[in-house]
């Protein structure tokens, strides 16, 4: 063969390599047990069944990635744990609709084939899935040599659910007097990052030799699925929110009727310890509030009868406990007293 010849693989993509990771995704169980593959793997597209015990089923679609959390892994070269954040970052929004996710696709951009890094992705995704009891039915895996930087790379993801027309969640439930619950969330969840980063660049801290931020910065998104379809299948939830870019404001208020007004006691939230590390570094509650979870992941409006019913649902770590109430009004959305951040 002629050496001068051009090929793909010299100018920085490897087939081959890609090739090799679509065999490692497909041998991947979703059980624990038995042999079950993933038997759209590497198809042009992938076909999935639709339950057949839903009432006029109603198709919900999200899609998410996990931003600048990725430079996080990349300092700490440690990927496996991204793809679980990738996976809730949708999944945690489908569920806010009362949809059961169904199916997950993935899209990883890369400027190498790297498959111990790629592997570790996937498998993180595979976890993700099987907490949110979805399949994971297909994806793309992109090497892209000249746009990403060496050893950068993206995700992105893309979430299927499913609900019954008349179990669509809607505005309407919400009442006043309905209770609002903040659920713990596991960290920062994948918002803020730039932020975090910025922070950690003037300060100058190296993370690698940190071993609290090694542990918290990386800590994968928690995934409400299990907890909250259990919710719905008792009807015992009037509205919800996930708490994601934006904050407590932007989110709840997106699912609060045009006469209500959803008034959060801040003093109420019970802020994790990465939380009160970021805001005693320089940023302002505002900014806090606008940026970051501040340890609230997800959001329940309820009637207040149904208040204990809902917390033996939840483990001790996750239980979620009252930080206001809905009254009426036009503004949607009042925020009350300043976090304890001691």
């Amino acid at each position: 063969m002629n050496k001068d010849l051009l090929t793909y693989k010299k100018s920085g993509v490897d087939i081959n390599a890609a090739d090799s990771f679509v065999s490692f995704i497909s041998s991947i169980s979703t059980k624990k047990k038995g042999k079950k593959k993933f038997s759209n793997i590497g198809g042009f597209g992938s076909i999935s069944d639709i339950p057949n015990n839903i009432k006029q089923p109603k198709i919900v679609a999200c899609t998410d990635g996990v931003g600048t959390k990725v430079e996080i892994a990349n300092t700490l070269k440690k990927f496996d744990t991204i793809g679980i954040d990738l996976v809730a970052m949708s999944v945690n929004d489908l569920i806010v609709q009362g949809a059961k996710p169904l199916l997950f696709l993935d899209y990883i951009s890369i400027n190498k084939i790297d498959l111990k890094k790629l592997k570790s992705i996937i498998k993180g995704i595979v976890t993700g899935c099987k907490q949110s009891g979805c399949e994971l039915v297909g994806g793309e895996t992109a090497e892209m040599p000249g746009t990403y930087e060496q050893g950068k790379f993206d995700i992105a993801g893309f979430a299927v659910g499913i609900v019954g027309k008349n179990k669509i969640l809607k505005k309407k439930k919400i009442k006043s007097n309905n209770l609002i619950l903040a659920i713990p969330s596991s960290g920062l969840h994948s918002n803020g990052f730039s932020l975090v980063r910025h922070l950690l660049k003037e300060k100058k801290i190296n993370i690698k030799k940190n071993n609290f931020l090694k542990k918290e910065l990386l800590k994968p998104t928690k995934i409400y699925v299990k907890e909250i379809l259990n919710l719905f299948q008792k009807n015992l939830i009037n509205g919800c929110a996930n708490i994601t870019g934006g904050g407590l404001s932007d989110n709840i208020k997106r699912v609060i009727p045009d006469n209500l007004i959803a008034e959060i006691n801040l003093d109420k939230i019970k802020p994790l310890k990465i939380f009160k590390w970021l805001k005693a570094n320089n940023i302002s509650d505002k900014e806090m509030l606008k940026t970051f979870n501040c340890g609230v992941g997800f959001c329940l409006i309820i009637e207040p009868k149904k208040l204990k019913i809902i917390q033996k649902i939840f483990t001790k770590e996750y239980k979620p406990y009252v930080i206001g109430q809905i009254t009426k009004g036009k503004n949607k959305i009042k925020l009350n007293g300043n976090i304890n951040w001691i």
